[in-house]
């Protein structure tokens, strides 16, 4: 049994002249209408006067309240921050008021507590200032000291106007996400949180009485806003007015943004705001949410419901940020519902009787390996498995089979089954001070039981297989349920609990641990000896080589001496002679630039640990926020070596920066999901993420671009080291093992060799959906692939300088960029040799996307290539002497 706990906050807007049409005669009415039609047990009031307040009171008998002036208790006139509660469902136990400034006179809060023997609880009410971020900031701080004095088992609903965004200081300090003065807050927001939220459109909760009536620009402005802040689920809003609250027994099951309003006129300048919590009278109510349904085998996700599951009364989407979608997750409720540290035992979900098309569903679901996925408290589920190579470990796999195939002893027709019984293992660490507990994991062990009962089937009917008052459990799938047309499935699960002692701060460690770590050494040691290698080649030419040739090319005195020189010196007047295609080299060098940016800090926000994989989708839409935003980069990097060619239409090569490379992908992105969504996978893009990802391209992606190359043209071109002679030399015919194409593939090889180990693992990770997190053996890799791209490009761009070929720009970029073909074809060498994909559809989606992938690595590895060589061709002409 549980409890409903229902609180308002309602920013009344203090009073207005008589004429005004938002005067406080002219609304007064209606604020009374909206405060009954929800009635609220605690409402929570801001910038009120006593005339309104005292209103309020006549028209609402059955509350009282409590609160002051900001004054002072002496003071009628000025603004109230008053808190009226329900006296029939709630008692005030104790109240007081603290002041938000550097020197609170009377500490104190509200204090609440529902009707014995119902849960004591805790409501705070605030009003910060209006105009000082300093102000809130060090308000919250305050107020957050007081909450954290507290017994950590007191629940506390903390609400009112805070006059600022979630994402600014004082929200992220108050959700937990920054620090302020060395602490950090524990609230959570009713608003995400919430089971249902109503007027979610409604991203603003100040209007100035305009209501949703928004102009175009502030339009356009929230549309920004919205897709900026899908980084976090927290913060989709642009609300002032929050209610947040603590404590693991609060659990926010409703949240409204109130838009009642009669003609256009509304109660106030903001919009109040409501939410219904519960409160578990015993163990806190634990729901399952369930997401898509996975294969190896297609690749083709699909929603949980997409097959004849039982359903609840009413299916909820959780809000899904655009890594998510593009992921193709579908997060929504279930009927798996239990409280914590209370074990089930055979509690039936529901009964389902299955047609031919339901049967067949199931079927083509097992044949493919579909696996069934969910989550609580933001775990995923996961079915552990022992390692046969060693023992006491255990290898955790995603979510458990839809069901598998099999025959009957003696019978050689192979049958369809289906897993309808879940047992549930629950992990929660206990804190020995406060007796509270918090889930550290979700494990499940799927069985296929054909249960049986006793007459005709009625909601109350006990099961004869599976029975909590005989002690008689599932544990074992020795009588399968078979899937078949007209079959009867009933499902069921049990729930235990065990203690670990795993903190809940760590409780992740546990899925991402990596048992191979040795081989990620290897990979690594591997890595640096090519590294050692190159460095070798690389110091033995530039301390060795080099010196000597730059010594011997200075002391030349005579033009008989000079006119015999050979090697690299001989091509200085064309070394620096634009290449042909320069434009398209312009092109790939700026988005190189964008795309190396974009990993560099990725990687390292993920070694920071900003990337939590508790933040589903987190990984994509950081990558594809930090590439939108590195089109500065990119627009800057391209007009600075378009302008080195002696170009003078910026504007060309800037739309060719801003659209080719990203026309390519979403072109090839588009086909794809054409492709899955024929097949009416989950993994389909809408269309309104389309648009999102159009937006974030020609809105955010493209203005940069063009203002990066703004910049970069405007600067003042790079001087080469030596003139460039009018007439082009002849290149001589080279050997064939300086041949382009040799010396191109060749270069190709130590860059990909550096990296193909870690490259299984994150094929495996995306393929064959396991755990990766260890990005900090990644970050050591990509630190190498930098050093092995540089190096080889370096060296070969020196023996070509040596053979008199100076068209070495184009080579550079080739040289280490060809590692992507290489990339490609061990993608294909996977895909026969660890994948059993068969779908032409899903081997279609697998080279489309790793065609994507080799070709973002070759211009990211090409650019990397092609910089270490011109800063290498810059160097050693700039140190010779050039009459």
């Amino acid at each position: 049994m549980s409890v409903s706990l229902t609180v308002m906050a309602f920013n009344l807007h203090e009073d207005q002249t008589e004429d005004s049409p938002n005067s406080w005669d002219k609304r007064k009415d209606l604020c009374i209408s909206v405060i009954t039609s929800y009635s609220p047990m605690i409402l929570c009031t801001q910038q009120g006067v006593k005339s309104q307040l005292d209103y309020l009171q006549q028209c609402l008998p059955g509350y009282d309240q409590f609160g002051i002036s900001r004054k002072g208790p002496e003071d009628t006139a000025d603004e109230h921050c008053t808190i009226f509660y329900d006296k029939e469902k709630v008692e005030m136990l104790e109240g007081g008021t603290f002041w938000l400034s550097e020197s609170p006179s009377v500490p104190g809060s509200m204090s609440w507590g529902a009707e014995p023997p119902g849960f004591s609880f805790q409501i705070v009410n605030t009003n910060m200032d209006e105009f000082s971020a300093r102000a809130r900031r060090r308000s919250a701080l305050l107020t957050w000291q007081h909450i954290a004095s507290l017994p950590p088992g007191l629940p506390v609903v903390y609400c009112g106007g805070f006059n600022t965004q979630k994402e600014s200081t004082t929200g992220r300090f108050l959700l937990g996400r920054s620090r302020e003065h060395g602490a950090v807050g524990d609230m959570r927001d009713a608003w995400p949180n919430a089971r249902v939220r109503k007027n979610a459109s409604l991203i603003r909760t100040f209007h100035g009485f305009k209501g949703d009536k928004q102009g175009a620009l502030e339009f356009l402005k929230l549309i920004f806003r919205a897709l900026c802040l899908c980084w976090d689920r927290q913060t989709q809003d642009l609300h002032v007015d929050w209610i947040l609250f603590r404590g693991r027994s609060l659990i926010p099951v409703l949240c409204e943004v109130v838009s009642d309003n009669i003609d256009g006129y509304y109660p106030s300048s903001h919009y109040p705001i409501f939410a219904e919590f519960m409160l578990p009278r015993m163990g806190n109510i634990l729901n399952v949410k369930v997401n898509k349904l996975t294969s190896t085998k297609t690749q083709l996700p699909y929603s949980y419901y997409s097959l004849p599951y039982c359903t609840p009364e009413h299916i909820v989407d959780s809000a899904e940020n655009l890594g998510e979608v593009l992921r193709g997750d579908r997060i929504e409720n279930s009927r798996y519902e239990f409280k914590m540290r209370e074990p089930k035992m055979c509690s039936v979900v529901c009964r389902v009787v299955l047609n031919a098309k339901t049967a067949k569903e199931f079927k083509e679901k097992i044949d493919d390996e579909y696996r069934v996925n969910m989550i609580l408290d933001n775990l995923p589920l996961v079915v552990p498995i022992p390692r046969l190579d060693r023992e006491n470990a255990l290898v955790y796999q995603h979510g458990f089979h839809v069901g598998l195939r099999g025959q009957y002893a003696g019978n050689k027709d192979e049958k369809h089954f289906i897993n309808n019984h879940l047992t549930f293992t629950v992990k929660y660490h206990k804190d020995p001070m406060t007796e509270s507990a918090r889930i550290v994991g979700f494990e499940v062990k799927p069985f296929s039981v054909k249960h049986e009962y006793e007459g005709e089937w009625t909601n109350k009917t006990r099961l004869t297989t599976c029975d909590p008052h005989a002690k008689r459990t599932v544990s074992s799938s020795e009588s399968p349920q078979e899937v078949e047309d007209k079959k009867e499935i009933i499902f069921t699960y049990d729930v235990e609990f065990q203690e670990s002692d795993v903190k809940w701060a760590s409780r992740w460690d546990t899925y991402l641990l990596m048992a191979d770590d040795q081989i990620h050494w290897f990979s690594i040691v591997n890595s640096l000896m090519i590294v050692l290698f190159l460095s070798g080649m690389v110091a033995m030419i530039m301390l060795r080589t080099l010196y000597r040739d730059i010594s011997k090319y200075n002391q030349l005195e005579t033009q008989e001496e000079a006119q015999e020189e050979t090697g690299w010196k001989l091509v200085h007047g064309d070394v620096f002679r634009p290449p042909a295609n320069s434009d398209l080299l312009c092109v790939y060098v700026g988005t190189g630039v964008q795309f190396f940016g974009m990993i560099l800090v990725t990687m390292l926000f993920a070694v920071l640990g900003f990337l939590s994989p508790s933040n589903r989708g987190g990984l994509m839409t950081a990558m594809l926020l930090l590439w939108v935003f590195m089109g500065l980069f990119a627009g800057y990097s391209a007009a600075r070596l378009y302008k080195m060619f002696k170009g003078t239409e910026w504007k060309k090569i800037t739309l060719k920066t801003a659209f080719m490379f990203p026309a390519t992908l979403f072109v090839i992105f588009f086909v794809l999901n054409a492709l899955i969504w024929g097949e009416k996978s989950s993994g389909a893009v809408p269309f309104g993420t389309m648009f999102a990802l159009v937006f974030l391209w020609f809105g955010i992606s493209v203005p940069l671009i063009f203002v990066g190359a703004y910049v970069g043209f405007r600067k003042p071109s790079i001087e080469d080291p030596v003139k460039t002679n009018k007439i082009p030399r002849q290149v001589p015919e080279q050997a064939w093992y300086m041949h382009p194409a040799f010396s191109i593939l060749i270069g190709g090889i130590l860059p990909f060799g550096a990296v193909f180990i870690e490259l299984f693992f994150i094929l495996t990770s995306i393929w064959l959906h396991q755990f990766y997190y260890i990005f900090g053996f990644l970050f050591i890799v990509f630190i190498i692939l930098i050093i092995t791209c540089a190096e080889i490009t370096i060296v070969l761009c020196y023996f070509q300088l040596c053979s008199e070929d100076y068209l070495w720009w184009w080579r550079s970029y080739l040289t280490s960029g060809s590692s992507a073909l290489y990339l490609f074809l061990y993608a294909a060498f996977y895909f026969f040799t660890k994948l059993d994909i068969k779908k032409p559809v899903s081997g279609a989606l697998y080279f489309g996307y790793m065609l994507i992938a080799s070709y973002s690595f070759f211009v990211l590895t090409g650019t990397i290539g092609f910089y270490a060589c011109f800063w290498f061709t810059r160097l050693i002409y700039s140190s010779v002497k050039i009459d």
